[in-house]
C-alpha cells in the first residue's frame, strides 16, 4: 500500500530516530512476541491479550508517583479536614494525571527517545540547564518525602527503636536492590513494583475494612462536587500532588523498555493502544488507593478536634487509638502500607533520576555510578531533614507543605516542554496530537498551573516579611513568568498562511 505524505515523513523521522540513543540497550528491552511480517506499514495488528500482558509494566512504575507518601498525607489530611467531599475532585486529578501521562508515553514511543533527551535537542544550552535543575529540585524535593515516609514507616515498626535517620540510611541502600533486580531485567523490576502495590492495596483495603466508611456518603463524594472555602487548601494539595514533574519525564522514558519498530505507523500505533489500555488500570487501581486512605480518616476524624493535626507520623497511632489492636494492630498495618509506598516511590525516583541527568546533560555512565550520583543527590540532604526534624512531628509536616509548593513551582517545565513537543509534526509526524486534544491538554495544564500557583501564593503571602525579602521574592518570581512565558512562545506554531504572508510584507519593505 503506498504511503501518504504524512507517513513517508513519519518514515524518514523513525529511521534517523532509531539511528540514535535510546532509554535502553537493544538486549535490555522486552521483545514482544507473536509480530508477523506484514508489508503493510499502516495495518494495526488485531488486539491480543498476551500482547496487554507483555506490555504491561511502565504504567503501574508510573503510577507510584500517584502513591507516594506525599499523596498519602494530603489524603489523609483531606479526608480528616473535608471529610467525603473532596472525593470528585480526586477522581478527577486522577483523570487529569492520567491525560498528561498518556502524553508523555506518546512522546516516548513515537519518538524513541525520552522527555529530556529531546529538551537537550530543543532548548539552548542555558534553557535546557536551568530546566534540568528545576526539574532536579522537584525529583529531590519529592524523594525527600518518599525516603522521610520510609522512615516514618520504619520507626513504627521497630516500635521507635530505629529513629528517622536510621531508616533514611536503610532506605538509602534500596538502590542496589534496584541496581541487582534491574541487572536481571526490566520484567524482574516490575515484578517488584507489583508486589509493593498489591501490598498498599491490602493494607489500605483492610484499614477500609476495619473503619467501615459509609458507603452512601462515599458515592455522593466522588458524584457530586463540592468545595468550601474551608476545604481549599486541601484541595489544591490533592491536585498539586497528583502532577509530578519527574514523573512525566520517567514514563516517557519507561515506555522504550519494549522493543517497537518505529518505522511501521501499525506497531507504533498498536504500542500506544496498549499502554494507554495499562496506564488506566494502573491509575485505576491507585485511585482506588488514595480513596481507601481518603475514607479512612473521613470515617474516623472528620469533624474532630484533632482533625488539623493529623499527619503521616501520628496517623496510625490515632487510628490505634480509636481502633484498638483487633486482630492485627492498625497501626502496623499503616506503617507496612507507608512503608510500600515510601520504598517504591523511592525507586522509581532514582530511576527517573537517572533518565533526567542522562537525557540533559547527556552522561554515558554505568548504572551504579549514575544510580548513585541520583541517589546522593536526595539522601544527603534528606539525612539533614531526618537529624533536624527527628524530635518535631509538627516541624515535619511544615516542612512538607514547603516541599509540596517547591513541586508545584516545577510543574510547567514539565508540563509546557511535554505539551509543545507532542504538538509538532517534525518531532511526531503523524503521531502529534490533533487540534482537539491540543486545546483539551493545555487547559489541563493550564489549570493545573493556576492551581498551584494559587498554592505558591498562598504560601509565600504568610512566609513573606521585610523589604529586602519581598523584593527577593518579587524577583524570583518576574525571572520564573518570565521563563515559562519563554517556553510556551518556543511552542507556538504559526499557520503557513501568516509566515507567507509576514514573508511578502518583509520583500515589500
Amino acid at each position: 500500500m503506498p504511503l501518504n505524505d504524512e507517513e513517508e515523513h513519519h518514515q524518514l523521522l523513525a529511521d534517523r530516530l532509531l539511528e540514535e540513543e535510546s532509554a535502553y540497550e537493544y538486549s535490555d528491552k522486552v521483545h514482544i512476541t507473536g509480530v508477523d511480517d506484514d508489508d503493510d506499514f499502516t495495518k494495526t495488528p488485531p488486539f491480543s491479550w498476551k500482547k496487554l500482558w507483555a506490555f504491561t509494566g511502565p504504567g503501574f512504575l508510573m503510577s507510584i508517583a500517584f502513591l507516594d507518601p506525599g499523596n498519602l498525607e494530603g489524603d489523609l489530611q483531606a479526608g480528616a479536614i473535608a471529610g467525603y467531599s473532596l472525593l470528585w475532585l480526586l477522581f478527577w486529578a486522577t483523570a487529569m494525571g492520567l491525560l498528561v501521562q498518556l502524553l508523555a508515553a506518546r512522546l516516548g514511543v513515537a519518538t524513541s527517545r525520552h522527555l529530556a533527551e529531546l529538551c537537550r535537542d530543543e532548548y539552548p544550552k542555558w534553557a535546557r540547564l536551568l530546566l534540568w535543575v528545576m526539574t532536579e529540585l522537584a525529583l529531590i524535593g519529592a524523594d525527600i518525602q518518599e525516603v522521610i515516609g520510609s522512615a516514618i514507616a520504619i520507626k513504627i515498626l521497630s516500635r521507635g527503636f530505629l529513629p528517622l535517620w536510621s531508616g533514611v540510611v536503610i532506605t538509602a541502600l534500596d538502590c542496589f536492590v534496584f541496581l541487582f533486580l534491574e541487572n536481571y531485567g526490566v520484567r524482574k523490576l516490575e515484578a517488584l513494583f507489583a508486589v509493593l502495590i498489591a501490598v498498599m492495596a491490602v493494607s489500605f483495603a483492610w484499614m477500609f475494612g476495619e473503619t467501615k466508611p459509609n458507603g452512601v456518603e462515599l458515592l455522593v463524594g466522588v458524584v457530586v462536587p463540592k468545595l468550601s472555602s474551608k476545604t481549599i487548601k486541601q484541595a489544591v494539595g490533592i491536585v498539586g500532588c497528583v502532577i509530578m514533574p519527574h514523573n512525566v519525564f520517567l514514563h516517557s522514558a519507561l515506555v522504550q523498555s519494549r522493543d517497537i519498530d518505529n518505522r511501521k505507523i501499525g506497531r507504533v500505533r498498536e504500542a500506544l493502544n496498549y499502554y494507554s489500555i495499562e496506564s488506566t488500570i494502573a491509575l485505576a487501581i491507585s485511585f482506588m488507593i488514595n480513596l481507601f486512605v481518603t475514607t479512612v480518616f473521613a470515617k474516623s476524624f472528620y469533624g474532630s478536634e484533632i482533625a488539623n493535626s493529623i499527619g503521616l507520623e501520628n496517623a496510625g497511632q490515632y487510628l490505634q487509638d480509636k481502633y484498638g489492636g483487633g486482630s492485627f494492630p492498625i497501626l502496623y498495618i499503616w506503617a507496612i502500607g507507608l512503608l510500600a509506598a515510601g520504598q517504591s516511590s523511592t525507586i522509581t525516583g532514582t530511576y527517573a533520576g537517572q533518565f533526567i541527568m542522562g537525557g540533559f546533560l547527556h552522561m554515558r555512565l554505568k548504572k551504579w555510578q549514575r544510580a548513585l550520583i541520583t541517589r546522593s543527590c536526595a539522601i544527603v540532604p534528606t539525612l539533614i531533614v531526618a537529624l533536624a526534624f527527628d524530635t518535631s512531628e509538627k516541624s515535619l509536616d511544615v516542612l512538607n507543605e514547603w516541599l509540596n509548593v517547591l513541586q508545584c513551582v516545577q510543574i510547567p517545565f514539565a508540563l509546557i516542554p511535554l505539551l509543545c513537543l507532542v504538538s509538532r509534526e517534525e518531532i511526531m509526524g503523524v503521531f502529534k496530537i490533533g487540534s482537539t486534544m491540543k486545546v483539551i491538554s493545555w487547559l489541563v495544564a493550564v489549570l493545573v498551573m493556576l492551581i498551584n500557583g494559587y498554592l505558591l501564593m498562598d504560601s509565600l503571602s504568610s512566609a513573606v516579611s521585610g523589604m529586602l525579602f519581598t523584593s527577593v521574592v518579587v524577583a524570583f518570581t518576574g525571572a520564573y513568568i518570565a521563563f515559562i512565558v519563554y517556553l510556551i512562545s518556543r511552542g507556538i506554531t504559526f499557520p503557513n498562511w501568516f509566515v507567507k504572508n509576514k514573508s511578502i510584507s518583509s520583500i515589500d519593505n
